[in-house]
């Protein structure tokens, strides 16, 4: 078991309490075009990098990304997968996908990435746009308890024995609401800086890195925050 690990648990954090998983959009760092320019651009871009295939081929437009639709308001960009542990609040993993993807097809994804001891984490915790019985079985088949909220469904409402449970899990999994709006107002995480997928990757490693050295800091374990980090 590595000492980072254990002078955590002796400090009184965790890496392994249970996780809460979550998604946000993040705008595109290029002016957005329409999909039948976007296509263009990708026709063009994959034309030049055959052609040059002996030197690399800069582009300052990102294509990587697309379009999606949030509250009825278009938007270019990514979308941020992330997980915390519950009880540290420090952030275990970070991936981008197009901000088309729906938050669900990266939850099993994510929940593996943030496994970073042998250890499985306990619960999972993560909002209505998880729900579905995939994710459900993929956290049962593994060991781990189901806290993913519940939604109606066309057939049947949700009971309020649920509607209790939601609101009880709504206040473990705010932590990871924490980490999203405090990068977004200090480190303008809500918007691209760069418009690849390769680069924007790792400037989100490095905010997450930023972000855990922080609350390590507050938390006496200075020391430690390298070794938490993704």
């Amino acid at each position: 078991m590595p000492s980072s690990y254990l002078k955590l648990r002796a400090k009184g954090f965790s890496i392994d309490a249970g996780l809460a998983v979550d998604a946000r959009l993040v705008r595109s760092a290029s002016s957005s075009l329409s999909k039948e320019k976007i296509e263009k651009v990708r026709q063009e871009r994959q034309s030049k990098e055959q052609d040059d295939k002996d030197k690399p081929v800069k582009f300052s437009r990102d294509v990587e990304s697309d379009w999606t639709v949030k509250r009825d308001v278009p938007v270019y960009g990514m979308k941020e997968h992330a997980s915390i542990d519950v009880r540290s609040g420090l952030v275990l993993s970070t991936v981008l996908s197009r901000a088309s993807e729906h938050d669900t097809n990266y939850f099993q994804y994510v929940v593996i990435k943030s496994m970073h001891t042998r250890k499985m984490p306990p619960i999972v915790y993560a909002d209505k746009g998880y729900h579905g019985q995939a994710n459900r079985e993929f956290l049962h088949i593994n060991d781990m308890e189901d806290g993913i909220m519940r939604k109606d469904e066309r057939n049947a409402k949700i009971t309020e024995l649920e509607i209790t449970r939601n609101k009880m899990i709504s206040k473990v999994r705010y932590k990871i609401e924490q980490y999203f709006g405090v990068t977004a107002l200090h480190q303008g995480a809500s918007r691209a800086r760069f418009t690849t997928f390769a680069k924007e990757g790792w400037d989100r490693i490095c905010q997450a890195i930023a972000f855990n050295l922080k609350r390590s800091y507050r938390s006496g374990l200075r020391e430690l925050a390298p070794a938490m980090a993704i």
